[in-house]
């Protein structure tokens, strides 16, 4: 390679970090400045021009330019600052990068564009984009329901590149393995298609057998490219996301983040919240609030679980309600999604269910226990809700995980004062500390990086063939036992701070379940060495 092919590769580059016999070897004498840093004083150099940023969107395009040239160096200030910088990477400051993606367009970022009008185009493309490198890991998006902002195109490619981000920062998957990827079928909202300046397909979205032919000619040419593949899609639309999920998860190692990541992420800080009260889960009652893919996914993973501890499938689904933007879910409805109908009632079980749109009547109807947010429907958990969710039980478990923030249905420290300190939280966004009556109350993030990047650690490892309910149940109870509960105000999660930590023990139980059931294919046998193996550090 040619001295600047070097410079600007970014898993190549080192900077100002070439020694003088790699500039020598190299073609690079005369083309760096004459010291030769350490990566210790690139790092520190880095993260004070860093704090030069006037404000968070500024600090990530910055970080983005360190990104987009050298590999090792990014994630070597990532894994220093990683609480710091997680939210201006990835959530919410990446929202607003995806809004304005076409705007600001400087550098694919090793990311595939894969058109929807050029199935023929997939093989290629993914050559181009990988090159030499062996894939392992690819997240795909659609870009039909990013975060809480909806369809956003082509532009939604941003939402894979920080997805793949926190997987290296917080498991350490190499990566120089990993492909982001956006499937452009088009998109739904106006102003894209009407922006002279947007990069993606001006053409209304695509559903139906020439998308679902699409995705199974991806997935068939991805599996045939690259061997031991591990699967991962992200923010699908509601419409497709379990359909896809569905089809594939029984012949192929993949996994969808909103749909079964979130509900990993909220079993375990339910599994928290109960260690503390000492509750036996299949006691409790559930009101999913949002019955799109996350929240309709957290609810399924919350009834496994309960079946797993002796109820029946029916019995289980008694314990669950759901609520989207028809009000109370009824089986009548004519507009349900297949994740959605198994949770939804039945008339002649109330009385004046024209009320049963209203948040605030259903929880004094149904008398929930614990009442998860997914619907992006800002303020909904008002101090009236909060109130009545006490009323219901001693210790409610209140999540408002909607995101970005200006999407929470209330915030941590809504929650914690209008219950008086009783209520366990964990918000989908990160929250301070909320100090009350004399208690720091710790406010454990329901952020699927606890998860998400472990998960995929322990599939690489094992070299798993499929990704089954016991791993992912595995993967919940594995965030046990990291938070001292005994501690007043502890959070029901462990805080970010330890996602490393978490990774690892998400990775172990994952791959040994992995093993356990048979479906490991790696050499090594023994599953914790094989997860510190494939562990990839930043060095130079």
């Amino acid at each position: 390679m040619r001295a600047h092919d070097i410079l600007n590769n970014p898993f190549l580059n080192k900077g100002t970090a070439f020694t003088m016999e790699e500039r020598q070897e190299l073609g690079l004498i005369g083309i760096l400045p004459p010291h030769v840093q350490t990566i210790e004083e690139q790092a520190e150099q880095t993260y004070q021009h860093y704090l030069m940023k006037p404000n968070d969107l500024e600090k990530r395009h910055f970080l983005m330019e360190i990104f987009n040239t050298n590999r090792t160096l990014f994630y070597y200030l990532f894994n220093q600052h990683i609480v710091e910088f997680n939210p201006i990477v990835y959530d919410p400051i990446i929202a607003d990068t995806i809004e304005n993606y076409s705007h600001l367009f400087v550098d694919t970022q090793y990311a595939a564009y894969l058109d929807i009008n050029h199935p023929e185009n997939i093989a290629e493309t993914f050559k181009n984009a990988a090159g030499d490198r062996k894939i392992r890991l690819i997240v795909v998006t659609d870009a039909e329901g990013i975060l809480g902002i909806g369809d956003w195109g082509t532009q939604g490619v941003d939402i894979s590149v920080g997805k793949l981000m926190i997987y290296t920062a917080a498991a350490g998957i190499d990566p120089a393995s990993v492909l982001p990827i956006v499937i452009d079928a088009g998109t739904s909202r106006n102003e894209l298609l009407e922006d002279p300046l947007y990069l993606g397909n001006h053409q209304e979205r695509l559903y139906g057998d020439q998308y679902y032919d699409f995705i199974d000619q991806f997935v068939t040419t991805a599996e045939e490219m690259f061997p031991k593949l591990y699967l991962h899609w992200e923010d699908f639309g509601r419409s497709n996301a379990a359909t896809i999920l569905d089809k594939y998860k029984k012949s192929i190692p993949t996994f969808n983040d909103d749909i079964q990541g979130t509900g990993i992420v909220v079993l375990g800080g339910v599994f928290g919240a109960l260690d503390i009260t000492g509750d036996k889960l299949t006691d409790q009652v559930y009101l999913c609030y949002g019955g799109g893919s996350a929240g309709a996914g957290i609810a399924s993973r919350v009834h496994a679980e309960m079946v797993s501890e002796g109820l029946s499938e029916e019995e289980a689904y008694q314990h669950f309600f759901m609520m989207d933007k028809q009000g109370l879910l009824f089986d009548d409805m004519t507009d349900l999604t297949p994740a959605q109908k198994p949770f939804a009632k039945k008339h002649a079980d109330f009385v004046n269910v024209g009320d049963m749109t209203n948040l605030l009547h259903v929880v004094k109807t149904v008398k929930p226990t614990i009442l998860v947010g997914t619907s992006t429907d800002a303020g909904a958990f008002t101090k009236e809700v909060v109130e009545a969710m006490c009323d219901n039980t001693e210790r409610p478990v209140i999540f408002p995980i909607s995101n970005p923030t200006k999407k929470l249905e209330a915030t941590a420290e809504q929650v914690i004062e209008w219950s008086e300190g009783k209520a366990f939280v964990a918000t989908g966004v990160p929250s301070g500390t909320v100090q009350y009556k004399g208690v720091d109350y710790q406010i454990g993030q329901a952020n699927n990086a606890l998860i998400y990047p472990g998960l995929g650690l322990g599939m690489l490892a094992s070299e798993a063939s499929l990704l089954t309910d016991e791993m992912i149940g595995a993967a919940a109870h594995s965030l046990s036992g990291m938070v001292d509960l005994n501690q007043p105000g502890a959070p029901v999660l462990p805080p970010f701070q330890y996602v490393a930590d978490v990774s690892i023990k998400v990775a172990e139980a994952v791959a040994k379940m992995a093993q356990k059931q048979g479906l490991a294919q790696a050499e090594e046998t023994d599953m914790s060495k094989a997860v510190q193996d494939l562990k990839w550090y930043p060095e130079y």
